[in-house]
């Protein structure tokens, strides 16, 4: 019969990753967790050692008397912990059979496995952290430069959260008084409870467009900056991606075409995490093949953030260099001009500005480190000069910025049109809501249970 999954149950997990190492963490969480664990361990009685102690021993098969592993236990009561439930770590020696074995034990003794993110669920839950924390703590994990690192403890020790609190706050305090403006007219006048709405919408208003000024870079910070290495064949491109990365992951010859499909890799460019996109080289042929990825390439400059357009300076400028310039002129862009080792023969058009071009020479190595400048320049412009790491980082609570956005417009709307206060009034409503459901105060279960689900196994 399955067992029933309840908020209360002790719950088992392995948190470290799976494989050979130093050692790996089986964490317990819940209120029989240092029972649970005593039951299978040999050594100090961890039922009466202090909180926040760690205890030498061995863990033992119950039943047959065996030795599974020599052990350090930590273990922590609530609510000092990070769940508030009482918690317990065991330190095994790294290995997946010996790890297994003891979370099997666990298992045997009355707890269950826990559920993906389920202890920082119920850190939330039990209210030690808010939602914007919580999707931290995995924006943390998977951190690929020091500045997301910076961004997401910035989060993690609450300042989204902060904000988004006080500017909840000034709402509420707004529709009380609107409220007993409704239900004691005699104490004010309609003009002055819509100046009140009009001025609190206006300043709560601009905070939120602030932070949303911070969504792209969040994103980027988060998830990459997609870049497009793009151009005709064997100007080399997929030599340029090679040196980036430090290892040969694409396949560089002189046959036209040897690229044909898109290659995707990140890499870390003076802290700007590139999630970089080598496309096939972009021209006019019959083999079905290469046209499936020469299609694939100009859809990878659609949704390119940033475009690497490289060129060959040993040959004059070609009819499909000229389409390619044009159709890359919208895009953030950096011209390439590739095999400043030849005698150069290319001459770029006036439409593309001086500042955007960089000459290099893949083969000698002349030029990169003034890509790599000119990349991380155009990232961090307006970025960097800023010391604040306060920042949106994913779709949850950029989407949810965004409508409470369309409401406080709605209310200043309302307003102008003449709407009667109490129908304004559910506009500044739906915006204190939105706002709400960022820190998890106005979420629905569904959400909080989708979210979470996104965690790894034992965090």
């Amino acid at each position: 019969m399955a067992q029933t999954v309840t908020e209360y149950d002790t719950i088992a997990a392995i948190s470290t990753p799976p494989g050979e190492g130093a050692i790996s963490i089986v964490r317990l969480s819940g209120e029989g967790a240092v029972a649970t664990a005593a039951a299978v361990f040999k050594g100090r009685d961890l039922t009466r050692v202090a909180s926040h102690t760690i205890n030498y021993g061995h863990i033992l098969d119950p039943q047959s008397g065996e030795t599974v592993d020599e052990v350090m236990v930590s273990v922590m009561r609530a609510p000092k912990t990070y769940t508030r439930e009482d918690l317990v770590e065991i330190n095994c020696h790294g290995g997946i059979v010996s790890t297994n074995r003891v979370l099997q034990l666990l298992v045997g003794a009355g707890a269950r496995l826990a559920e993906p993110g389920e202890f920082t669920k119920r850190a939330f839950l039990n209210g030690r952290i808010d939602l914007t924390q919580a999707e931290s703590v995995m924006d943390l994990i998977r951190a690929k430069t020091d500045r997301a690192m910076q961004v997401a403890v910035d989060q993690l020790d609450g300042n989204l959260n902060h904000l988004i609190t006080a500017l909840r706050q000034e709402i509420l305090e707004v529709l009380a008084q609107v409220e007993v403006n409704i239900d004691y007219p005699e104490y004010d006048t309609d003009e002055m409870t819509t100046q009140l709405l009009q001025e609190k919408a206006q300043t709560v208003l601009a905070r939120v467009d602030t932070l949303l000024q911070t969504a792209s870079q969040g994103k980027v910070l988060r998830n990459g900056l997609a870049t497009a290495i793009v151009g005709r064949p064997n100007v080399g491109k997929s030599s340029l991606l090679n040196h980036m990365l430090h290892e040969d992951k694409a396949i560089v010859t002189d046959v036209a075409g040897t690229t044909r499909d898109v290659l995707e890799e990140y890499v870390n460019v003076r802290g700007v995490p590139l999630k970089l996109v080598d496309t096939a080289g972009i021209r006019d042929t019959e083999d079905k093949v290469e046209k499936i990825g020469v299609e694939r390439s100009r859809q990878a400059i659609t949704k390119a953030d940033l475009v690497l357009l490289v060129l060959d300076a040993s040959q004059p400028l070609t009819a499909e260099d000229s389409a390619l310039i044009d159709a890359t002129a919208a895009k953030r862009r950096i011209v390439v001009l590739n095999k400043q080792d030849l005698p150069v023969q290319l001459q770029l058009p006036t439409s593309v500005p001086s500042n955007t071009v960089v000459r290099t020479s893949i083969t000698t190595g002349a030029g990169v480190e003034a890509l790599d400048t000119k990349i991380a320049d155009i990232f961090n412009a307006g970025i960097e000069n800023s010391q604040s790491t306060l920042m949106v980082t994913n779709a949850r609570q950029i989407g949810l910025l965004r409508q409470a956005k369309v409401s406080l417009q709605a209310v200043l709307t309302g307003i102008e049109a003449g709407m009667p206060i109490d129908l304004v009034q559910i506009d500044m409503t739906a915006a204190w809501d939105k706002l709400g459901e960022i820190t998890g105060d106005a979420a629905p279960d569904e959400l909080i249970t989708q979210l979470f689900s996104q965690f790894c196994l034992g965090k």
